[in-house]
């Protein structure tokens, strides 16, 4: 547990008198000094102290991410506002029973509020909140619709929502040429239905071929990257947790195989993967813990928000092994981050 509390202390000056007047002037600091013990204390004991959990549906970069910005947002908040915030770490493992588990503890130890950390999180934490309405704040949700988190008067939280299209039109944008898209995904993560739905239709329209395959642990997923050599000439996976467990070790593969791994956030990209445009981790756990605060503060629980997307990332080591040309980016994004693969 991290406590961080702001405490104002005061400086008291006192000025010397004359003899005859030294036992007076000695009682009187006294009787001021234990008024302002007392003061100090009372306003100790009534700071406002908030107690939040933060949920983290699994490790991976992209998690890891939000919830370090986070922590660093409810940091400043606590030494800007002078309040405490306590707050905790949780893993669930991506294990349903292990975060339901967590659920019932952070109720029974009487938490103000939950940051959950991704769909299947989110969903066990609102489970598990549901009598008491303790305000779950859920960070990166993709289709918060989907994953039945709307429409609930204590939950609320930010959505990372990929624009499919603008990913597809990334890998037609450099591989024009391209005549069969991989689609890599776990059917386990409702964040993948609405994005691959959506790729699937977009890759219709155009008369592109595309070959599926799924996977629900990483050595399926390996397996699944695996199969898809010698079929495509892309592969697209959207902001899937489970994929992205195996982020490294699948961009790995592709690359080796000369087929570039287009992705849905920009931690795939530094994991090894060849582009992405979406949203800013840091800045959605930033507005994540703001809107925790918020919650807190004002008793009023706000729709969830969608943050800003439109920032393509790519991996220059990446580009360079597959031998790629991707100057057409900066057509079609404002932003385009230059990045290498982070040591692992």
């Amino acid at each position: 547990m991290k406590k961080f509390v702001a405490v104002l202390t005061a400086a008291a000056m006192l000025t010397s008198l004359s003899a005859c007047g030294a036992s007076a002037s000695t009682a009187s600091s006294a009787a001021e000094s234990t008024a302002a013990s007392s003061a100090a204390a009372d306003s100790t004991a009534d700071a406002t102290t908030y107690k939040i959990a933060v949920v983290q549906q699994l490790d991976h970069a992209s998690l890891d991410e939000i919830r370090t910005a986070i922590e660093a947002e409810l940091d400043a908040k606590a030494a800007e506002k002078g309040i405490t915030i306590e707050y905790k770490d949780f893993n669930g493992q991506n294990d349903a029973t292990t975060l339901n588990q967590i659920g019932t503890q952070v109720v029974s130890d009487g938490y103000d509020a939950v940051i959950p950390i991704a769909t299947l999180a989110a969903q066990c934490m609102a489970t598990a909140c549901e009598s008491t309405k303790t305000p779950v704040v859920y960070a990166a949700i993709s289709d918060p619709a989907a994953a039945d988190l709307t429409d609930i008067d204590y939950v609320t939280g930010t959505s990372d929502a990929l624009n499919t299209q603008s990913v597809m039109d990334m890998i037609f944008a450099v591989q024009p040429e391209a005549k069969t898209i991989g689609l890599l995904y776990s059917n386990s993560e409702a964040n993948s239905t609405t994005p691959i739905a959506e790729a699937k239709a977009y890759l219709d329209a155009k008369g592109i071929a595309y070959v599926e395959k799924t996977g629900n642990t990483n050595d399926e997923i390996m397996t699944a990257a695996n199969s898809l050599v010698g079929q495509v000439d892309a592969v697209f996976t959207p902001t899937d947790n489970v994929v992205m467990a195996a982020a490294a070790a699948v961009s790995e593969t592709l690359t080796k195989a000369g087929i570039p791994f287009y992705t849905g956030a920009d931690s795939f990209v530094t994991a090894g993967a060849f582009a992405t445009c979406g949203v800013n981790y840091t800045e959605l756990g930033t507005y994540t813990a703001d809107m925790a605060l918020d919650v807190l503060e004002t008793g009023t629980v706000p729709e969830y928000h969608v943050m800003d997307g439109g920032i393509i990332t790519v991996n220059t080591e990446t580009a360079a092994a597959l031998n790629l040309d991707y100057s057409a980016f900066h057509d079609l994004a404002g932003t385009v981050v230059e990045v290498e693969t982070a040591a692992e």
